[in-house]
């Protein structure tokens, strides 16, 4: 009971506060009774206070490890502003001279000082070690713990050295605290600090105010974004991009555009960083844009939204940087921009590196790329992830149950998948299973002899996608589990087990639902259009009316609908009402040309829908860029009309030739003529020019993956320069 008291009055005194939070309390009395005790708690739960007052109410030192110089100095200023004392406080680490150094070890030896931050590098120090050797610890707290795993998210070696080097200066109880950590992080800290028997307190990981939005990633995410941090006002918001060029770049087109944004990242120099994180905290900037250098230890209570331009290594660091969205409690907008391009990316830069950090980096990004790509609840995906069930089957706060998609039976496909899993012993990995199931001969299957079990191909009649969509809903259903010692291989549960006995229902969403029809939207005759990837049209009316006009217009002119405008371009058009050509030359895919050759009856339906439903139009939005990319495509139609090979005049620019190609797609899609046919003629046969540009003329879609998949004869390279013909010969 007086240690209760004592702890209430230590609360009050130091913190202001008259209650704990969540489980605080328990976690305080764990410590301070000489209990090893693991911590998991989401950001914004309270992690520092568990360690803060024990310390404080404790004989001795407490030694806290810490992974960045930059957050050991926010907690010590944080706790000499709740004491008397500045050196009740102190940090230990490179940053210091060796006067400071001999300073803070005078306050550590006279007992003033009640908390020692240090570096684990600093730790490891010979002469720091026979320093600590000579003081009265009264515990050790591991903050940020999860860098001790290879599977954790910012993964530090030195924090391996964490556990002999206490043996070394003297054992006594660590309290090991983390933000995010799923159930293979977890054992792995617990392994490697020895603290098997500890005492695990472990929070909540669900955000209730967080909105989960994944989008696709296309040519115009610039301006995507753009527009939604115009429609925030001055709200605080922050975007992460992988590489410092982009955070760069992007800082500055922000800027272009009027944002007060700043960018963020290890390669600037320690004073500009300092200042621009000053500035966002300070409200001088509205927007800071970082790479995951930025946010660890940063709390800013009311940041609105936080986007992901790139996709995140791993589902944890995700989870970390949306974490820091809405800490008060309040509104947090989390979007994230996908392509399958940045994850190939993403797995180039693994090449080179050790072949377990590749295989460890390979199975993160597959929940990365599971969670962008699935159409269940994203709330239920993030907290399965992290060892969480989450039983409400609407979160009513993320884009996938805002737009619900109809759920398949498919008991029998559970039924197929688990005799699989049996077949191959319960010791292969999801990508290994669909690859099994779907009766893809690869090297490793031929290797093991798989192909010759008679469950090989058993899946063959559905897509590799709806296998693995199964396998993430039968994971978050618990019917299959993750191995802990061999993560990413799949196990049967008990509950697997039953349903292999006596099957019962079960129902998955097809992830590649309506996928042609996103890309095409010509076979889509309902109202309302909405995709991941896009906002969709904002009046599905005016969207539908269009579509009819377009058709109308198409069989007129006997080409395919999407020669006339992109489906994106008319979604568009539904969403800023165009009412002149000036400015419908401002909608993405429509240039002078096409907006002279088609634009007339399109704006003039446009207009009469706006005044006859009395609709107030929102403001042109006009992305400003900083480099003046028009010179590029000028000297390029320039250079075809001189009749420049392609090839040369990519060399000739410093690009290559795909690039080259996308900047021609672009210039003929919005509706300039160039005549490409010297070159075609030059390298490829004319039969195969007329069969490609055939294919075009009848289908009713230009998407290049189904065109590869019809003309598999061919490759990409040439369906792509002969659609470029096609284009400018039909639309313009």
């Amino acid at each position: 009971m007086e240690e209760q008291e004592s702890l209430y009055q230590g609360l009050k005194k130091y913190f202001g506060f008259d209650t704990f939070k969540g489980k605080q309390e328990a976690i305080i009395h764990s410590i301070l009774s000489g209990k090893d005790t693991f911590v998991l708690m989401p950001t914004g739960g309270g992690k520092s206070l568990c360690y803060q007052l024990p310390a404080l109410l404790s004989e001795g030192t407490a030694i806290v490890i810490s992974p960045l110089i930059a957050l050991m100095k926010n907690q010590v200023d944080a706790m000499r502003n709740y004491s008397e004392e500045d050196g009740i406080a102190h940090f230990l680490n490179s940053s210091l001279s060796r006067q400071e150094i001999e300073e803070v070890k005078k306050d550590v030896l006279s007992g003033k000082t009640k908390m020692l931050y240090v570096a684990p590098e600093s730790l490891t120090k010979q002469e720091n070690i026979e320093f600590l050797r000579n003081i009265r610890i009264s515990f050790y707290a591991v903050d940020e713990a999860h860098c001790i795993s290879e599977w954790g998210h910012d993964f530090r070696p030195e924090y391996r050295r964490i556990r002999p080097i206490i043996a070394e200066i003297c054992p006594r109880p660590i309290i090991a605290l983390t933000a995010t950590a799923t159930p293979k992080v977890q054992h792995d800290i617990q392994k490697n600090l020895g603290m098997n028997g500890a005492v695990v307190y472990k929070s909540s990981f669900n955000r209730p105010n967080l909105h989960y939005e994944v989008r696709n990633k296309t040519e115009h995410i610039d301006r995507e974004i753009i527009k939604f941090i115009l429609s925030q006002g001055r709200k605080s918001g922050i975007v992460y991009c992988l590489s410092r060029k982009k955070v760069d770049d992007f800082a500055e087109i922000l800027q272009a555009n009027d944002i007060r944004a700043l960018p963020y990242h290890a390669g600037m120099d320690a004073v500009n960083r300092s200042n621009n994180q000053d500035a966002f905290l300070m409200e001088k900037a509205d927007v800071i844009v970082a790479t995951i250098a930025f946010g660890m230890g940063i709390d800013k209570p009311d940041v609105r939204y936080v986007i992901h331009y790139d996709i995140p290594k791993s589902l944890e660091g995700y989870y970390q940087e949306t974490g820091r969205a809405g800490r008060d409690g309040g509104e947090g907008r989390c979007i994230a921009f996908y392509s399958e391009k940045d994850l190939q990316k993403l797995e180039r830069f693994m090449q080179g590196k050790p072949v377990s950090e590749q295989e460890i980096g390979k199975q993160l990004l597959l929940e990365t790329a599971a969670y962008a790509e699935t159409s269940v609840c994203r709330r239920k995906v993030l907290l399965h992830y992290f060892g969480e069930d989450y039983h409400d089957p609407n979160c009513g706060h993320c884009d996938n149950c805002l737009n619900p998609k109809n759920k398949v039976e498919a008991k029998e496909l559970l039924i197929t998948l688990l005799e699989a899993i049996i077949a191959l012993k319960e010791k292969q990995k999801a990508d290994y299973l669909v690859d099994f199931l779907v009766g893809k001969e690869s090297s490793d299957i031929e290797t093991y002899g798989h192909n010759e079990l008679e469950e090989f191909g058993s899946g063959a009649d559905e897509e590799a996608s709806t296998w693995e969509a199964l396998i993430r809903q039968a994971l978050l259903d618990n019917y299959l589990k993750k191995d802990i010692e061999n993560y990413g291989i799949l196990k049967i549960t008990k509950k697997g087990k039953e349903f292999f006995k006596n099957p019962v229902s079960f129902k998955i969403t097809k992830d590649d639902e309506d996928e042609d029809d996103m890309n095409d939207l010509e076979n889509d005759d309902s109202d309302v259009i909405a995709s991941a990837g896009s906002g969709g049209a904002a009046d599905p009316v005016l969207f539908s009316m269009m579509k009819d006009l377009r058709k109308k217009i198409s069989k007129k002119l006997n080409v395919p609908p999407y020669v006339i405008f992109q489906p994106s371009s008319l979604e568009a058009m539904a969403t800023s009402y165009p009412i002149t050509f000036e400015e419908l030359q401002n909608i993405p895919g429509v240039g002078a040309g096409k907006a002279k050759r088609y634009g007339k009856e399109f704006v003039d339906l446009i207009r009469k829908h706006v005044e006859e439903n009395d609709i107030t139009r929102p403001e042109d939005l006009r992305v400003k860029t900083v480099a003046n990319k028009s010179k590029l495509k000028v000297s390029i139609v320039q250079a075809i009309d001189r009749k420049v090979a392609l090839d040369d005049l990519a060399e000739s620019k410093g690009i290559d030739f795909n690039e080259m190609l996308s900047e021609v797609e672009a210039i003929v899609y919005s509706g300039t003529k160039i005549n490409i046919d010297y070159f075609l003629n030059e390298v490829m046969d004319q039969d195969v020019i007329q069969d490609i540009y055939s294919y075009f003329k009848e289908t009713e879609t230009d998407d290049l993956d189904k065109a590869q998949e019809e003309l598999s004869d061919y490759t990409d390279t040439e369906i792509r320069m002969v659609r470029i013909k096609f284009f400018s010969d039909m639309a313009n």
